[in-house]
């Protein structure tokens, strides 16, 4: 076998045929040199590929020729693709314009006898971003497809689109939608998979109020509940961001948002237990109202995060109330001492158990969780700390918002942080109206990704 190299071809005639070479002989085709066919090539297999036309998109019934590819837009209503007579390797292509046929189908009608693949039926395209490449066999089987798509197989990215609350852009690409008050997350595009189609969250309640006015506990932190911000940007989360919470999908709809207010503090004689926080909601999320502290022989509250208490007369409250995972809170604490004239225990937190109380201080409340979520780190769900006697060192809040605790005299602890979740701080018996405070309120806060 031998190899040709070959510079330049011309017939002796103008209707005259060259032969280059013998049977077996191999062309070299030097790099930058191209062919064109301005005729007909026979011989190999197919006359080509299909060349997309673009000029014209097709809206109606139109006869197909040869070689050609069309985008066809059945907005408007149905129609047919007629092709061509039949020829061994004669290429037609058809492509859903507008995403439209699932609702107005195409049809292929083959030409006089011919066949698509082997009947002589029409055939009806009606899945949505279908994409068709036919090749003409022969009359045994006649056009065949010999490749086909789906436009979602090459998905353009889409966002997800919201109102609601109070909206910011942060790291470029993502809102943050924060409720401070009860409104409605309103969703007007879902997105795709390969934009975004799911929203984290941080759903807080609100803090449970603190114990009076005798030997008052503080209030627990309302209960804490976030996504691990995988979603949309993965951002930093506090310990209650881990497996199994996950983002939520949405779908368009308006989303009811609840903000849990505050429970109040307690200054009533005989002595009262504070009242628990208000639940906070957002889609399948509920954050349970952390408990109230407990005041005098009273017991503390179960809440989201627990109430405080005193060992000698009352019992702390449970946090994780009801029951979640990963838990939305903490207990509270009680007394070291078993005399009811020491401090009062720490509200429990979102992260951390408020402390004990010793003879001379009030218990401070738990400690609350960190995140990210607004694009910088800020702490929520503090406990409230407890109650000192007579003069004693007061019961410091739980980091995130939670309220000081009174010392004994005539000396006012301090409310949880408003839209932290933060307990209310508990209060002393000295006089009626040194007592409880009341917890602060919670928060829902959603973010997720708008654009790349």
């Amino acid at each position: 076998m031998s190899e040709i190299k070959v510079n330049k071809i011309s017939p002796r005639t103008a209707c005259g045929t060259t032969t280059l070479g013998d049977s077996g002989d191999t062309f070299t085709i030097p790099a930058g040199v191209s062919i064109t066919n301005n005729g007909t090539a026979s011989g190999f297999g197919a006359t080509g590929s299909a060349s997309w036309v673009t000029s014209s998109i097709k809206t109606s019934t139109f006869t197909a020729t040869a070689g050609e590819g069309y985008f066809c837009n059945t907005t408007a209503g149905a129609f047919t693709v007629n092709l061509p007579a039949g020829t061994a390797g004669a290429v037609i292509a058809v492509k859903d314009y507008a995403n439209t046929f699932d609702a107005n189908a195409l049809t292929i009608a083959p030409n006089g006898s011919d066949k698509i693949g082997g009947a002589t039926n029409d055939v009806v395209l009606s899945v949505e971003g279908l994409a068709v490449t036919l090749v003409f066999i022969d009359s045994t089987r006649g056009w065949l497809v010999t490749d086909s798509g789906l436009q979602s197989e090459a998905e353009a990215p889409q966002y997800i689109a919201a109102t609601g609350g109070t909206v910011c852009t942060v790291c470029t690409n993502f809102k943050v939608h924060t409720f401070t008050g009860p409104g409605t997350f309103c969703v007007s595009s879902v997105g795709n998979a390969a934009g975004s189609n799911k929203v984290d969250y941080l759903v807080v309640a609100g803090g449970g109020g603190g114990g009076g006015r005798d030997h008052g506990a503080g209030g627990g932190a309302g209960g804490y509940r976030e996504s691990p911000g995988s979603a949309s940007g993965c951002y930093s989360v506090s310990p209650r961001g881990v497996s199994p919470a996950v983002a939520l999908p949405v779908s368009v709809q308006g989303y009811s948002i609840v903000v849990g207010s505050g429970g109040a503090g307690y200054t009533a004689t005989p002595c009262q237990s504070g009242a628990s926080g208000g639940v906070s909601t957002f889609s399948t999320i509920t954050s349970a109202g952390g408990g109230g502290g407990a005041g005098g022989p009273q017991n503390g509250l179960n809440g989201g995060s627990g109430g405080g208490g005193n060992s000698s007369r009352s019992q702390k409250g449970s946090g994780n109330t009801p029951t979640v995972s990963p838990p939305q809170g903490t207990d509270g604490k009680v007394s070291d001492y078993d005399s009811p004239n020491y401090g009062m225990g720490g509200g429990g937190g979102a992260t951390a158990e408020g402390t004990c109380a010793s003879p001379t201080a009030g218990g401070a409340g738990g400690a609350g969780g960190t995140s990210s979520i607004t694009g910088s780190p800020v702490v929520r769900g503090g406990g409230g700390g407890g109650s000192s006697y007579n003069g004693g060192t007061a019961g410091a809040g739980g980091s995130g918002g939670g309220g000081t605790g009174t010392k004994g005299g005539n000396t006012n602890g301090t409310a949880g942080t408003a839209n932290t979740g933060g307990g209310g701080g508990g209060g002393e018996r000295s006089v009626p109206s040194v007592g409880g405070k009341n917890g602060g309120s919670g928060v829902v806060i959603i973010r997720y990704k708008f654009q790349n």
